[in-house]
């Protein structure tokens, strides 16, 4: 990705939530409940995106919703914004809480708090454009034009296969970062490849009528947790929630939604 592109795309992004949630962190719903800022995307399907109706809603969202029916003195409202712009705005204090399909890694939790409990596990596999056999699998990826978007987990798993095999992948950085746009550029040409989860990819697909496909074994599995900052505010929420997800997990509320949402049970035990 171009940094000018990148710098603009993140500036207009925090400009915008600066002014829409400014004081956030002390702003107080009308029940007197403490309203808790959760930032997520608005189009990555099936786990947060924007409906027929302009709600936003999702696999991710519908579990924030339920912990939010359990969490006591607090009332959430959603922030949908770009992938970057969302830990910008969590460093800031726009938002306390990411729920955004993220993966813990040694990097991240040098930075941020995670959930000890995950309320996903997601998978990574390689997308090409549909009737290709060329490829299977990472190694089958070298010399190859693959998409990826800055900072996320399928981006990462990329570069730390390049750090060890010779940067032989070729990464093409999406200055949107939309999945939606990964995968239209796979199907057009521009790229051979993108690494993602099944269940997006499967929705997106489908809903764009994309003449693409999954191929090969899964290349990895990460368990999806809540990002929180790495500070007392961030401590005492996880506190609070841990409880809430793994009840969640007990009374098969997640099992549901999952279901609901993905068409299968990916809740890690």
């Amino acid at each position: 990705m171009k940094k000018s592109a990148l710098v603009a795309a993140i500036g207009l992004s925090l400009v915008l939530l600066t002014g829409a949630l400014s004081g956030c962190s002390s702003k107080e719903a009308a029940s007197g409940d403490k309203v808790l800022y959760v930032g997520t995307q608005n189009d990555y399907p099936p786990f947060a995106f924007t409906n027929d109706k302009n709600e936003l809603t999702g696999y991710d969202v519908e579990v924030v919703k339920e912990i939010d029916k359990k969490l006591d003195g607090y009332k959430i409202e959603f922030v949908p914004s770009g992938w970057d712009a969302i830990f910008l705005a969590l460093d800031a204090n726009k938002v306390q809480i990411i729920a955004d399909e993220v993966a813990k890694n040694p990097e991240r939790e040098k930075k941020y708090l995670f959930s000890d409990e995950s309320y996903f596990s997601a998978q990574s596999v390689i997308i090409v454009k549909k009737g290709r056999t060329d490829i299977h699998s990472l190694k089958d990826l070298e010399g190859k034009k693959v998409a990826a978007s800055v900072g996320d987990s399928y981006t990462q798993l990329l570069e730390q296969y390049n750090a060890k095999n010779g940067n032989k992948i070729i990464l093409k950085y999406n200055d949107t970062g939309t999945s939606s746009d990964n995968l239209q550029d796979v199907q057009n040409g521009r790229v051979d490849a993108y690494v993602n989860d099944p269940v997006m990819a499967a929705a997106t697909i489908k809903k764009e009528g994309l003449q693409v496909e999954a191929v090969g074994e899964p290349v990895q599995s990460d368990n999806i947790n809540l990002v929180f900052k790495k500070d007392k505010q961030g401590e005492e929420l996880k506190a609070k929630i841990d409880p809430i997800i793994k009840e969640l997990k007990a009374d098969g509320t997640l099992k549901k939604l999952s279901e609901q949402w993905t068409g299968g049970e990916f809740i890690p035990q």
